[in-house]
């Protein structure tokens, strides 16, 4: 089904920033995800509720969500959204405004949002299409902020799209700057930057990962953040054009894995094209001063949440040219789960998520041959490693939420303490196995940081 696309002034702000999706909040927190989903068939389907259960024994699991991007009881269809309600989203804004952890690393943050098309395939949530479109933002750090405005945690119209499908206008919730000064120059003192990508949840999109983006970009890192088409709720493109969730009812969660590793595939391609001193953007947008030199190909990692961490392995196993991933509390599906995979790898999971409850990963674990470090963070909850861990809570009065709905979805730390110790510990990691630097946080327990504990 095709949805209509709003078209409006081309707008600079629809590049610079990303695109978010629904709050996951799950109103029926007692239903399991195959209860929830009415899914019993045998393989696991991509219908909403990932991850997908297909042992009886885990679907009761504590950590395991009724939905990563649940669409609350007031939502609102997307294809019903009027162009009132989206030109609402372009004017002044009131009420409640939201905030986000600032950065903790001791570089300025700059963002850019690169158009990519991929001529070589044909977008598989689109009958008749020719080529495969993606949005990007690119996290780095960057010197001379001042007079680079700070992007938006998205633009205006899927804030709009984002606000409305939850019951929610622009004149109650200000959505955050980010810490990314669009367009700011490369800190090229850095020299050549590791890269990491970032694959979000289902049907989430890149925005939900912002706050570990640019957090990882202020300590040395190019952060790239990835938006799925047409599996995510909705992105926005250039000409403010929104595209949003058509992914067919049923789809396998093992192909959507194999259509995201190709997305990663294919904007690693790109980042090699930048590298050289080109410019992958359809529209040959404006680049960041130094950006082009600034990339290393060598040094290469990837990181998700949920089916975005699943994507991860998937995605390894496609491309060797990721040489480190990490996996955030994602159960897997597919094959990849069941190959040898000699590159380091991370498994990094909620307080009541582990190889102990999930089968997934003790198969995975098993296949891990190179490097590997599994440890859980106390006190969180599979939602807690998406930006919804910072962001559901200031909304939860306006939302109804109460606060054991909360903890229940969220988990019992601090928010701000919860990004803080998940970037800490990625950095530590991608540190080691990128940039050979050793960090002893990966060694056992720190009383810095109690919240962490190691699965042996």
């Amino acid at each position: 089904m095709k949805h209509r696309r709003p078209r409006h002034r081309r707008q600079v702000i629809a590049r610079a920033a990303g695109t978010a999706s629904a709050l996951a909040v799950a109103l029926g927190a007692g239903m399991t995800p195959a209860m929830a989903a009415g899914n019993t068939a045998a393989k696991p389907a991509a219908n909403g509720f990932s991850p997908d259960q297909t042992d009886q024994a885990e679907q009761n699991t504590p950590w395991a969500p009724t939905n990563d991007e649940a669409v609350l009881q007031k939502s609102i269809s997307a294809k019903t959204l009027s162009a009132k309600t989206l030109a609402a989203g372009r004017a002044n804004t009131s009420g409640l405004q939201l905030t986000m952890p600032a950065p903790t690393g001791k570089y300025s943050v700059g963002m850019v949002g690169l158009h990519l098309i991929d001529k070589s395939r044909a977008d598989p949530y689109v009958s008749g299409s020719k080529s495969r479109e993606l949005m990007v933002s690119l996290w780095y750090p960057a010197t001379n902020t001042s007079g680079h405005y700070q992007a938006p945690w998205m633009p205006s119209i899927s804030g709009a799209h984002f606000l409305a499908t939850r019951g929610l206008s622009p004149q109650q919730v200000t959505l955050p700057k980010t810490a990314g000064h669009v367009l700011a120059p490369v800190n090229t003192k850095l020299g050549k930057l590791p890269v990491l990508l970032y694959s979000t949840g289902l049907h989430s999109d890149r925005a939900m990962g912002t706050a570990l983006a640019q957090d990882l970009a202020s300590r040395g890192y190019l952060v790239v953040t990835v938006d799925h088409t047409h599996d995510a709720n909705e992105v926005q493109f250039p000409g403010n054009r929104l595209e949003v969730n058509t992914m067919p009812a049923g789809t396998h969660s093992s192909d959507t894995l194999k259509v995201r590793a190709a997305d990663i595939k294919f904007v690693i391609n790109q980042l090699s094209t930048l590298s050289k001193g080109g410019n992958p953007d359809a529209g040959k947008a404006t680049l960041p001063s130094g950006l082009t030199k600034s990339v290393d190909m060598s040094r290469i990692g990837m990181f998700g949440w949920s089916l975005g961490g699943a994507a991860v392995a998937t995605s390894m196993q496609l491309d060797s040219r990721i040489a480190a991933g990490a996996n955030l509390d994602g159960q897997f599906f597919g094959s990849a789960q069941n190959k040898d995979l000699k590159r380091p790898f991370m498994l990094f999971s909620s307080g009541s998520h582990n190889r102990n409850n999930d089968s997934s990963w003790r198969t995975m674990w098993s296949h891990l041959k190179g490097y590997r470090v599994d440890i859980k963070l106390k006190g969180s909850a599979h939602l807690s490693f998406s930006d919804n861990e910072w962001m559901v809570p200031q909304q939860a009065r306006l939302l109804g939420i109460s606060q054991w709905q909360l903890q229940q979805q969220y988990g019992t730390i601090d928010p701000t303490r919860a990004v803080t110790v998940q970037s800490v510990y990625l950095a530590a990691f991608f540190d080691q196995e990128l940039s050979k630097k050793h960090s002893t946080l990966l060694d056992g327990s720190s009383t810095k940081y109690p919240e962490i504990s190691f699965v042996r």
